[in-house]
Parts: C-alpha cells; structure tokens; sequence
C-alpha cells in the first residue's frame, strides 16, 4: 500500500468509524449473534493473492460489525466502563502509524519522556505525592503480576538471582479478599504463589477487607512457618466496587513488612475528584497502585498505570541488559524496558497525552460527576420500588440490584435473576452483566460510557422492569 492509498482508505476508514459512532444508539448493544456465526462466513484458509484493500474494509462493515457487542453504546452498562474517547483514538492512530518501539530511551526518546510526563501529570491529577514514580503497562493483570514478583524478590532478598523459588525454606503467602478481581488470583500463581498459599481475607458487611483478620492470618501464617509476602487490596472490586480500607490495611502491612499493592483498576479514576480521595485514605502506605486510564477514564484500551515508590527495587527486579541496546546516555535516562515485563512497548503515551489536552481535568471530571449523579438516582429508584433491591453500598456508578418477587426460594430466585438479564441483553435494549454475590445471583448496573445521560439510565431502569414481570417462557 501507497502512502497515497493508504491517505484514501484511512479516509474511508475514520469515515467508517464516526459514522459507526454517529448511529450507536441505532444498534442493538448486545451482538445478536449465534456462536459459530461469524467463523463460518470466513474462508477457512487464507488467500494466496493479495486483495483489493477496498473489498477489506466492506467485509468488516458486512462481517464483523454484525458481530460485535457495542461497548461505546450508551446503553452499555456491562462489565465496567471501557470508553475510547475519539481523542485517545486518534492518538492510538499516531503511535500505530508512526510505528515506534520503546526498546530503550534511545530507540525513540521522545516514547519515553513522554511516558514520563503524562504518568506525573496522572500522578498529580490523582493526588498522589510525589513519592510515587509511573509507568504505563498493558493491563492490570500484568500489573499486578509485577507487583506480586516484586513483593515475592523483595521478602526472599533477591531469590532469583540465586536457587529461586524452589530454594526457599518457607512457603510464601499472598493475602486477598475474595472479592478480588480474578487476575489477582491468576497474577499470584504465575508468580510462584501456590493456591494453598493465596489467602482469602474474610470482609465485612460492605463487603471490604476486614484489617483485623488479616493481621490475624499473618500472625498465624507465620507461627505456621509460612512467609507473609503481599497484600493486594481493592478500591472498587469488580462485582460491587466495594472498598477495601487501606489506611487500616496498610497500618497492618507496616507492622508485618509485608508489600502492599492497591488495585484501583477501575474506581482509581475516581480519584480525579478529591472529595472522593477519602475513598483510598491511606494509599501513600502502599508499595504499588495500579489504575486503567482505559476503563472509566476514558483512554482506548489498553493503557494501565502502574505507580511504585521504590522505582529502583522495580527496575533491579525487570532488569535486562542486553548488549545491543546498550548506549553512552543509559545513565541519564530511563529505560522503560526494566520497569516491566516485556523488552519493547507500544507508544501508549500519545492517546493518554491527546485525551487529558483535549478534555482538560475539568471535562474528565464532569463526566465522572454525571456519572456518580445518574448512579445515585438508579438505586434510589431501585430502592424506592416494591419488590426491588439495591444489594450493595453503592460508593460510585455501579449498582446491584435484584428483583425479588415473592414466592420464590433462593434457588428459583436465582433462576429468575439471570432469566431477566438475559432478556433485557437480548432484546437488544440494553447490556447488563449479572454476577454473584453471598452465593446468589444479582445483576449489576455498571454505568459511565461516554455518552450515557440520565435518559439512558431510565431507559433500562424501565427494561429492566418490564423484563422482570415478564413471566418466564
């Protein structure tokens, strides 16, 4: 493809894609389709002979558009915000067409200062100190993951670079609630945690991390021989966004010396707000915190921030040196390579950097305002209908709720909740995500896509409604 051609087709392509957003709201916003569906209307074996690009981008309007389920929509209140500003898409456009890699400062300095600045511009934003140093990963998994090896080399004194793991004497410990997000769990095994060792923390009614159990699981663990390594607590836990209270969980980790990572994947954008820091009082206890610009923020995915405060442990950690990317400045810049896992990274800064220039702090925090306003009035209305209830506290924009008509057990109740989700989901009116709490089924309204105002949010309040009296078929 010609620079020329490439200009025309990138032209039918942005077209494609502000047209695409234009008529959303037009679109059922789950996809109505049937597994197996797509597969079967692509060739099983790829061409031999290049294709008119032109016949590419009509099969993607004619094959694959169908086939998506419309996380920009705003009926979209699944899962959890993943909004992809028009901003921070173009700035994706830049870093993928300017094709850069970030192998090392000198690869392409400008990758890396940049990094640099948009991370303390975070940093500030969020209200953190300037304690805390920042790096842009992928997503919170592998975050996580970073900050669970670099708990586990800091507690051994650097077992890698002896025996490993299977030369300690003591097994190590990870301590969860288990309203964790599932990659926590994921992140503290592939760092050599056995599932024996990742321990559950009982919570409170609120559903956080109860401190006064933790410390009595360490101090237990470790008259047991065990070697209490890391805490990972949460500020917004996926099903309910229930906080965990860190001031208190770090108050507890000091004493013990144990790591203590804060996962603030999706409510850490909250903290743009400073009456809502409170939320994570204590955060500068923390030895990590990770927040996904590319949730609730609204950078396109995938765009995680992960802070530390002892940058130098992190890099001895993720060091690599390898003799071909070696230069004369190594000593006066950062090498972003040793602040994670993979050697080379994506120029993820651009989107970060066009979508806080073109929303400024002030437009970023009034989405989030409107947000956190049309969540407060879905559950008083919830909370206001007979036969309804709101499930959990509601401290930001999800809201659980469960339709309890009477008559039915726990198990039929259960029956019926997902019986409901499911047909609001298909009938393509909206999209909601149920999950379980206390070992029963709810349904969680996750609300905060871009373009999401308070008549969306009635709009399913009365689909849900009218799916619930639905008598099932």
């Amino acid at each position: 493809m010609t620079p020329d051609e490439f200009r025309a087709y990138g032209h039918r392509l942005i077209d494609l894609i502000a047209d695409y957003r234009a008529t959303l709201c037009d679109r059922p916003v789950m996809a109505p389709t049937e597994p197996g569906a797509i597969r079967a209307l692509l060739p099983a074996e790829p061409p031999r002979a290049g294709e008119p690009f032109g016949q590419i981008v009509d099969d993607l309007e004619r094959l694959v558009m169908p086939g998506l389920s419309h996380w920009q929509h705003p009926r979209f209140f699944g899962y959890f915000p993943a909004n992809a500003l028009l901003a921070g898409v173009l700035g994706d456009l830049a870093s993928t067409g300017l094709g850069v890699l970030g192998l090392s400062w000198q690869s392409s300095p400008a990758l890396t200062e940049l990094e640099e600045v948009v991370t303390d511009w975070m940093r500030q934003m969020l209200g953190l100190s300037a304690a805390w140093s920042g790096v842009i990963q992928d997503t919170a998994s592998i975050s996580t993951l970073v900050a669970l090896i670099c708990a586990r080399e800091r507690v051994t004194g650097y077992a890698l670079a002896r025996g490993g793991l299977q030369a300690e004497r003591s097994p190590l410990a990870v301590y969860v609630s288990d309203q964790s997000h599932s990659s926590v769990d994921k992140a503290a095994l592939l760092a050599g945690f056995g599932r024996d060792t990742v321990r559950l923390v009982p919570c409170d009614a609120a559903y956080a991390m109860r401190p006064d159990a933790l410390e009595a699981m360490i101090v237990a663990d470790r008259a047991e021989g065990l070697l209490p390594t890391a805490i990972v607590a949460t500020t917004g836990t996926t099903a309910t966004t229930a906080i965990d209270p860190v001031a208190g969980i770090a108050d507890v980790a000091a004493r013990h010396g144990v790591w203590l990572h804060v996962d603030a994947a999706m409510a850490g954008s909250a903290m743009i707000l400073p009456d809502l820091r409170h939320l994570w009082d204590g955060v500068e206890g923390a030895d990590s915190v990770i927040i996904n610009a590319h949730k609730w923020l609204g950078a396109p995915f995938d765009c995680s921030l992960y802070y530390v405060r002892d940058p130098g442990h992190l890099m001895r950690v993720m060091s690599t040196n390898p003799s071909f990317l070696q230069s004369g400045v190594d000593d006066r810049v950062r090498n972003l390579r040793d602040w994670g896992i993979p050697l080379g990274r994506r120029f993820r800064a651009l989107k970060l950097w066009f979508l806080i220039r073109e929303q400024g702090i002030d437009g970023l925090a009034a989405r989030l305002r409107r947000d956190l306003d049309n969540a407060a009035w879905l559950a008083s209305e919830v909370a206001a209908t007979p036969g309804w209830r709101v499930v959990a506290p509601v401290p930001l924009q999800t809201v659980c709720v469960r339709h309890e008509p009477a008559g039915l057990d726990a198990d039929a109740l259960d029956v019926h909740t997902r019986a409901w989700a499911d047909r609001v989901n298909r009938s393509g009116a909206a999209y909601l995500t149920p999950a379980t709490i206390d070992g029963r089924w709810m349904v969680r309204v996750s609300i905060g896509a871009e373009s999401t105002e308070r008549a969306d949010v009635a709009a399913v309040w009365a689909s849900m409604q009218a799916a619930a009296e639905k008598p099932a078929v």
